[in-house]
């Protein structure tokens, strides 16, 4: 069953949010990918939110650009959660996405992740976090993700220090 719905404003956000899906696909969460504008098809962005619960969905990532009121708009139409991916562009780069994501009224929340390339796949991983307050079994796989970053860093102190020491012995 998909878990968690992918919804961009735009098909050229796909090269974007590509990192959200193979996130997802590597913690064994299922999803969808859904193209769907708040502006160009409103009836479908109200109507995908509305009826998400319905169809299993329990996390919705919503990416867009510009005025990004994608995720504001499925979140005014669901209970569910919603994460929005400010996506970068434009002539402010990704600021208008960002303060249109973050700006919500009162009773309306989104959550945000970062403009650029770490965004999708922090939305992503908010979303398993979200899952896995009652998934006992993606909380675990997420603790295993959570080891390996730990792990990565400590053998990277360890060659850079090594480097170092070379250098300046």
């Amino acid at each position: 069953m998909k878990r968690v719905g992918i919804v961009m404003g735009s098909d050229s956000d796909w090269p974007l949010v590509q990192k959200a899906a193979e996130t997802l696909h590597s913690f064994g969460v299922e999803f969808e990918v859904r193209v769907i504008s708040a502006h160009r098809t409103p009836d479908e962005a109200c109507n995908y939110a509305a009826q998400a619960e319905d169809n299993g969905i329990q996390v919705i990532l919503a990416a867009a650009g510009g005025a990004a009121h994608l995720a504001g708009v499925l979140a005014a139409n669901t209970v569910l959660p919603v994460i929005g991916i400010p996506v970068a562009g434009g002539a402010l780069n990704g600021l208008d996405a960002l303060y249109a994501t973050v700006q919500m009224p009162s009773g309306v929340p989104v959550a945000t992740v970062a403009v650029g390339s770490a965004g999708p796949s922090n939305a992503a991983l908010l979303a398993v976090q979200i899952l896995g307050t009652a998934d006992p079994e993606l909380r675990e796989k997420f603790r295993a993700h959570k080891k390996t970053l730990r792990e990565k860093v400590v053998r990277a102190d360890a060659r850079i220090q090594d480097e170092v020491s070379k250098l300046f012995s």
